[in-house]
């Protein structure tokens, strides 16, 4: 399995913006992690990760039983230390180069 980086956000409550389900109504937050290899190719993707999550990318908000929630948005994450890619398991040796196409 080798060493992998373990990227980590924890969202708090707060308010969505223009565009959200429900704009200025709160939504739950959470508490986030992936895993990506600690190599070169896994270091230019956390990279990009970190670009996307900067620009609004990574979550989103979504509706549940009328609750407002962050929830992972369309870019592929490893949030899992096994189950493999069905699971959205790490390590998947497809993983970066489609979470790359998407980026």
């Amino acid at each position: 399995r080798g060493t992998a980086l373990r990227w980590g956000v924890k969202m708090l409550l707060s308010c969505p913006k223009v565009g959200d389900p429900r704009p200025g109504q709160p939504y739950q937050g959470g508490d986030f992690c992936a895993f990506l290899p600690d190599n070169k190719d896994g270091q230019k993707t956390a990279m990009l990760l970190k670009k996307a999550f900067e620009r609004g990318l990574t979550f989103q908000i979504k509706s549940c039983n009328g609750e407002e929630r962050v929830t992972w948005g369309p870019i592929p994450h490893k949030t899992s230390w096994d189950g493999g890619k069905a699971r959205n398991g790490y390590p998947d040796s497809q993983y970066l180069r489609e979470v790359c196409a998407v980026l």
